[in-house]
């Protein structure tokens, strides 16, 4: 299986560059196989692309923009799904090859297959063993020593509720109110600091919802600079075609009047 990566080599958008250079230098730091595909100077590579990205993956005016990335024909995402692959740990995933051997998306999938399967995997300790106590239940690995601290503290509670019950039932009525006042007093700090949490978080959620909209809105505004540049690009191309052939037929004319004059 071969990874396609659709580019342009001579973009002007500064923000596609960048897109551009963090997909194939995490390619090349995993040291996946991929090939680099120029849609600017190759008009087949630009149409190919085009048709073969899905139509609900398009943006809204109907033309992607680099970078593309493609498993042969099937197609794997743009930049920016190959962004939250890369955050989550399953880039092998999301280019639908399977992840190497100890690597961290491989580490992962076993532990969900661990899971899935009831069985969770044990964590290893530095030199690579593994704690067998974590199988054995506390009273095993506790013995007869648990079972004889138990029976003499149960002893010495019985001895102690004759003499001491009614001392014990005096400070218990002494501290109760004391126990009630210092219960009110936390939870008022508790729900104190619940309201401020609550009002820090939204400040932080409304600041982080500010920034995205800012951030969505250069991309934008870059990707349609990018767009006008390729139209422009290929009006250009378009125009020195039509120049060609018209100084082709004029030529023709020429040698075709030299002809008939002879």
């Amino acid at each position: 299986m071969v990874i396609k990566v659709f580019l342009a080599s001579s973009s002007g958008s500064t923000a596609i560059k960048k897109k551009q250079q963090d997909v194939v230098g995490f390619l090349e730091a995993l040291k996946v196989d991929y090939t680099q595909l120029d849609i600017a100077c190759n008009e087949e590579n630009r149409m190919w692309m085009r048709q073969n990205v899905p139509v609900d993956k398009k943006p809204t005016n109907g033309i992607p923009l680099p970078p593309q990335i493609f498993n042969e024909d099937s197609y794997c995402g743009d930049y920016d799904t190959f962004f939250d692959a890369k955050e989550d740990n399953s880039v092998y995933a999301f280019l639908g090859l399977p992840p190497p051997p100890g690597s961290k998306e491989a580490e992962q999938a076993a532990k969900v297959l661990g899971v899935e399967n009831g069985t969770p995997a044990e964590e290893p300790k530095a030199d690579g063993s593994v704690d067998a106590s974590a199988e054995v239940p506390v009273e095993e690995r506790n013995g007869d020593a648990h079972g004889e601290e138990e029976q003499a503290a149960d002893e010495e509670e019985v001895e102690g509720e004759g003499e001491g019950g009614e001392e014990e039932d005096v400070a218990d009525e002494e501290t109760a109110g004391d126990e009630a006042l210092a219960e009110e007093e936390e939870e008022a700090v508790e729900e104190t600091d619940e309201v401020t949490e609550q009002a820090n978080a939204q400040e932080e959620d409304e600041q982080e919802e500010a920034d995205e909209d800012r951030e969505e809105e250069d991309l934008q505004s870059e990707e349609e600079e990018e767009l006008r540049q390729l139209e422009d690009e290929e009006a250009e191309v378009q125009e020195d075609e039509e120049e060609e052939e018209e100084e082709e037929e004029e030529e023709d004319m020429e040698e075709t009047q030299e002809e008939e004059a002879e």
